[in-house]
């Protein structure tokens, strides 16, 4: 199958794997990576900040048209092309999907990813250690995070009800890596219907190819 759109980021970004989380949903044909029409592209380089001016990433490459920052993508891809709706039609309920979906690539991401995994991913320390000051000052946010989303939830099969929406897509990658993670096991422990939430998110056929193992080349 042909590629239909291209998006600009590393495999192991959350957000970029929000983005292909919808795609894979929707039955979207895309590639990835940090090339554009065979051409590498570095992170800030005059390239990049041509299609993202704030230098972030993903952006997403759909024949002439460029578009960036990640729920206007999903957005975009879920009314662009056909497949099933990962926002309902009704204005409230979408207007709920909307609000969680600024939350969750705001707040949720800041604590969750910025302040506490990329402490353990890209550690930034002494002779590259941890900082365990910094996981420790991130610690309590993590844990009040992890439990607002096990309330949203309830008895959901997902966050906004019975149906997969944008939010689930945002928020998939990021429960996924903090549940890889071996120091956020007691975070997680005391959260057992979130951790059934990841585990659908995972069984889907999206998750069996978007939650994979990161690349770092």
């Amino acid at each position: 199958m042909v590629a239909s759109v291209h998006i600009l980021g590393p495999q192991f970004s959350t957000f970029v794997r929000s983005v292909q989380y919808c795609c894979e949903e929707k039955g979207i044909a895309y590639t990835l990576g940090m090339v554009v029409d065979g051409e590498p592209v570095a992170l800030h380089s005059p390239a990049h900040l041509a299609l993202h001016p704030f230098g972030k990433i993903p952006v997403l490459l759909h024949g002439e048209r460029r578009l960036y920052e990640s729920v206007a993508i999903c957005r975009y891809l879920d009314a662009a092309f056909d497949g099933p709706a990962l926002q309902p039609e009704d204005a409230w309920q979408r207007a709920q999907v909307d609000q969680w979906c600024a939350a969750l690539a705001g707040y949720v991401d800041r604590a969750l990813v910025r302040r506490y995994l990329l402490e353990f991913v890209f550690p930034k320390g002494a002779e590259g250690r941890v900082r365990e000051a910094e996981v420790a000052a991130a610690t309590p946010e993590v844990g009040r995070m992890l439990a607002l989303l096990e309330a949203q939830l309830g008895d959901r099969a997902y966050l906004l009800g019975e149906r997969l929406t944008l939010a689930d897509a945002l928020l998939a990658p990021m429960l996924d890596y903090l549940a890889n993670l071996p120091q956020a096991a007691p975070l997680l422990a005391p959260h057992s219907v979130l951790v059934a939430y990841l585990e659908r998110l995972r069984e889907r056929p999206a998750g069996r190819r978007v939650l994979v193992a990161p690349r770092f080349d």
